[in-house]
């Protein structure tokens, strides 16, 4: 295996690896599943799971390499750990909150927990710009703008900053 990245996240599922690295490679753009190995028989007493199943699966979302691996129902995903989307407008926005939403759950300030457990933050990067504002009076207002919102509406939080 050619390693094209150093540091690459890994995603404990107990055994729905290969659906989410499918369901995740259609969302984002340049994405693709790249390697699926199965469990033998080897290990069985440690890792019970028949063999033949999907051990591990890597992927790419959009050229960033990911590995999932059915690891069992030992560990959950939480909010201690979550994968950021920059945006550069509210379409892409929209379609990643739309998308990885369906069959989770929405959670405040752009981040949402997808159907598999996993958090993400749907970051638009003119928000950044407006929370960081140099403006003390003009980050306050797009800072509390944001902690309104579930889904990042980039026109509320201009209109908000500007006051």
């Amino acid at each position: 295996m050619k390693v094209s990245q150093r540091i690459s996240p890994c995603l404990w599922f107990d055994d729905q690896a290969e659906v989410a690295a499918k369901f995740y490679t259609e969302i984002f753009k340049n994405s693709k599943i790249t390697q699926i190995a199965r469990y033998t028989e080897v290990g069985k007493e440690h890792h019970r799971k028949p063999p033949g199943s999907v051990m591990t699966v890597a992927f790419e979302l959009d050229g960033l390499p990911f590995t999932a691996l059915n690891g069992g129902p030992i560990f959950k995903f939480n909010e201690a750990m979550s994968l950021q989307i920059y945006c550069a407008n509210q379409q892409e926005v929209d379609h990643y909150w739309d998308k990885l939403t369906a069959g989770g759950q929405e959670q405040p300030c752009g981040w949402l927990r997808d159907k598999f457990g996993v958090s993400w933050q749907v970051v638009p990067t003119e928000l950044i710009d407006m929370v960081t504002d140099p403006d003390a009076a003009k980050a306050k207002r797009a800072t509390e703008a944001m902690f309104q919102m579930k889904k990042i509406d980039i026109a509320a939080a201009r209109r908000a900053c500007a006051g």
